[in-house]
């Protein structure tokens, strides 16, 4: 989207070229919000535009004055830091040198093809490709996205799939990075997408067995939530589609797909704290969704199809899950058989079932690691990955008539890798592993699981990478992620862009805090909800071990958070601001109690479970207490880099803008504050292969700058 620069912004940019760089302030335009007899009073809620008005040509006076601002924030980030921009470009070069251009996916196998995704040198998006019975057979190119995206400033693929008989592929576009897409249908044996599109989707499709029925998600036009599930006819007119399901409750996410078996078709429903589902025969896509079992308070679990029974993974009894199974013809709750116990050291994550064997995803003293049970035999194993820190996931597994597993493995140290094991035999093939053009050697690396106590006795793990030869350095530049949200766990994974920083000298780490599910489910519960402050203060007392441990002290301790880890970034930099050097702030969530009081924001009241609703005045003191936004003061904060996106559909672009601009008015001393919003992206930044590296050689060069490291 084209910046539009005002004859303010000019005199602006004009005084920046003197050298004379003065940070914006913000106009203050006071709005008062009463809640439980408590008075609040935002000076920038005016910043707020909906979506319309951010479209180009509705502009009117109010928008013209928020991109001003915006455009006058940018260029102070722009002017001050200059003086690093060859730095970054280097840093840039450096990232996207060790990228192979012409890369490719380790093909899989699914319903007599093996498909793949390929890049080719120069081109930022993928090629999805397919090639019949064999790898020797002649490739046919089913979606060059390059195409798709050809002069447009965003592009992004929500999702594809191809029907039961290979002759039709469903795929979807996004152009505006709001996550709202457009499910398109392409004719593979003619090559011809038809004109009749589906608008506002979630992205994805579900194939019914005749290959001209699809199901498909659509979206809320205020709250974006996903709410109405749709039966779809190849070729005809969105507009008389049939609504099949209807979610009321605005607190689930929903979706439909697919199963494996290729016999039903599933809508889920899935809260913070409840799941349900609903089932129909793939070869009556005429016919009713039926409920799989009752909707229940605080029951989660998903399901998968085998033969004439389905596996189900549940918290019923069972805070880390336990497995089930039950009869595809008696699937309500009361019916199901235990075939895994629920177990208080170990995280039931996810399964995948093959003929006759099935594999678990399981978390174990911190580590996801992978089991397999042989429905034969009855045997049971572990594989053995032989590292202290690591990550393994079960990978693309389309085929269910097979004895070979697909998985990934990383670690802080290994490069990202697919291996096919076979399951009977044991024998382990390395399919491919990430190649780092320039040449890296683990060996010049080392990597460590350390252990903080946290203020109330509990352990916080941190995994630690470096290069072998700081060992000699008695303190080192660090940099501390951490994200402690929604139960997401960051583990151990090995990236290559981290080693623009590794060289340079820099001990990165993660700290796995609560609000993850580090140590299972109740490490989630003793991050969130009246909770929520654990995970902030692991992170704190993570920073605190670190330097005690002689890793680095406060004049080298740097930390970044994104989205919900914005949130965890912005608490701690008002609760500890003298403990950190700098921090990076992407995309943060940082207006807690505002967002959380208003519904028709995109995707708010799905939250409710995680944060909870401030419509109750403990949950509203409580979150008030720690919100970022409502907590800034006349303080000295340490050095800060704040990025979002104008199209922004998680984190409203106005949260973070208004962030910055209160943080400017109660700024003390001499640490400098940034803003970086991306006038063309949305949550994840650019889209492509390599422009989003851009923004990251932009943290890294900001970050380094402080450190003395310029080149």
């Amino acid at each position: 989207m084209k910046q539009f620069l005002t004859l303010l912004s000019v005199i602006f940019l004009t005084s920046c070229m003197n050298n004379s760089v003065t940070p914006p302030i913000a106009e203050k335009q006071p709005y008062e919000m009463i809640k439980h007899n408590d008075v609040r009073v935002d000076d920038y809620y005016w910043m707020r535009l909906t979506d319309d008005q951010k479209k180009a040509e509705n502009y009117d006076e109010k928008t013209q004055k928020v991109v001003d601002y915006i455009d006058n924030e940018n260029i102070y980030t722009q002017e001050s830091l200059k003086h690093t921009n060859k730095f970054q470009d280097k840093l840039f070069d450096e990232i996207v040198g060790r990228i192979k251009k012409d890369d490719e996916s380790v093909p899989y196998f699914s319903n007599g093809y093996f498909y793949y995704t390929k890049y080719e040198p120069g081109k930022e998006y993928a090629i999805n490709c397919r090639k019949k019975g064999t790898l020797d057979s002649d490739e046919e190119i089913i979606l060059d996205q390059n195409i798709l995206a050809h002069r447009k400033d965003y592009f992004a693929v929500g999702g594809w799939s191809v029907s039961p008989n290979n002759e039709w592929l469903a795929y979807s576009t996004d152009y505006v990075s709001r996550r709202i897409y457009t499910v398109h249908f392409k004719n593979l044996l003619t090559g011809e997408t038809i004109q009749n599109a589906i608008s506002n989707s979630s992205g994805s499709v579900a194939w019914a067995n005749d290959n001209r029925t699809v199901f498909y998600t659509s979206k809320n036009d205020v709250t974006l939530l996903s709410e109405k599930i749709w039966r779809h006819r190849l070729g005809s007119d969105s507009k008389s589609d049939e609504m099949v399901y209807h979610e009321k409750d605005d607190t689930f996410y929903n979706g439909v797909y697919r199963s494996k078996s290729g016999d039903y078709i599933i809508i889920y429903n899935q809260s913070t704290l409840v799941s349900d589902f609903h089932i129909l025969n793939a070869d009556k896509p005429d016919g009713d969704f039926v409920n799989f079992s009752p909707r229940e308070k605080e029951h989660e679990y998903s399901i998968d199809h085998y033969q004439d029974k389905f596996y189900i993974i549940s918290n019923w009894g069972a805070k880390n899950n336990r497995l089930m199974e039950t009869s595809e013809t008696k699937t309500s709750k009361k019916n199901w058989k235990e075939v895994i116990p629920h177990r208080d050291d170990v995280h039931l994550l996810d399964m995948e079932i093959f003929k006759d064997h099935l594999v678990i995803n399981e978390r174990k003293d911190g580590l996801r690691g992978l089991r397999i049970i042989h429905q034969k035999t009855g045997k049971d194993e572990y594989l053995d990955f032989g590292e202290s820190t690591y990550t393994s996931r079960i990978s693309t597994n389309r085929e269910f008539n097979t004895n070979v597993l697909r998985y990934s493995y990383s670690s802080m140290l290994t490069p990202s890798s697919t291996y096919d094991y076979n399951m009977d035999s044991g024998q382990l093939t390395l399919m491919k592993q990430q190649e780092v053009i320039g040449g890296y050697d683990q060996n010049n690396y080392e990597s460590e699981r350390l252990y903080a106590i946290a203020r109330d006795g509990e352990k916080v793990p941190i995994s630690i990478v470096y290069k072998k030869d700081l060992k000699k350095v008695e303190s080192r530049n660090l940099l501390l992620y951490a994200y402690g949200s929604y139960g997401s766990t960051i583990d151990p994974y090995f990236s290559s862009v981290r080693l623009s920083l590794l060289d340079r000298g820099f001990v990165y780490a993660i700290a796995h805090v609560r609000g993850g599910q580090i140590y299972g489910r109740k490490s989630y519960d003793d991050g969130k909800m009246l909770n929520k402050k654990n995970t902030f203060y692991d992170f704190i007392d993570a920073g605190k071990y670190l330097i005690n441990e002689g890793y680095t002290d406060k004049d080298q301790l740097f930390i970044e958070g994104g989205s919900a880890g914005g949130l965890l970034i912005g608490a701690v930099v008002n609760m500890e601001p003298d403990l950190w050097k700098g921090a990076i702030c992407a995309v943060p969530f940082v207006d807690v109690v505002t967002t959380m009081l208003d519904a028709t924001i995109p995707l708010t009241s799905g939250e409710w479970d995680e944060w909870g609703n401030p419509e109750e005045k403990e949950y509203y003191d409580y979150m008030l207490s720690y919100s970022p936004y409502d907590q800034i003061e006349n303080k000295a904060y340490p050095n800060m880099l704040v990025t979002s996106g104008f199209f922004d559909s998680q984190v409203q672009y106005w949260e973070p803008l208004k962030y910055v601009a209160k943080l400017r008015d109660n700024w003390v001393g001499d640490n400098r504050l940034y803003l970086h919003m991306n006038m063309d992206a949305g949550h994840g930044g650019k889209s492509g292969r390599f422009r989003r590296y851009r923004e990251v050689a932009l943290e890294y060069a900001f970050v380094l700058d402080l450190a003395g490291i310029k080149e």
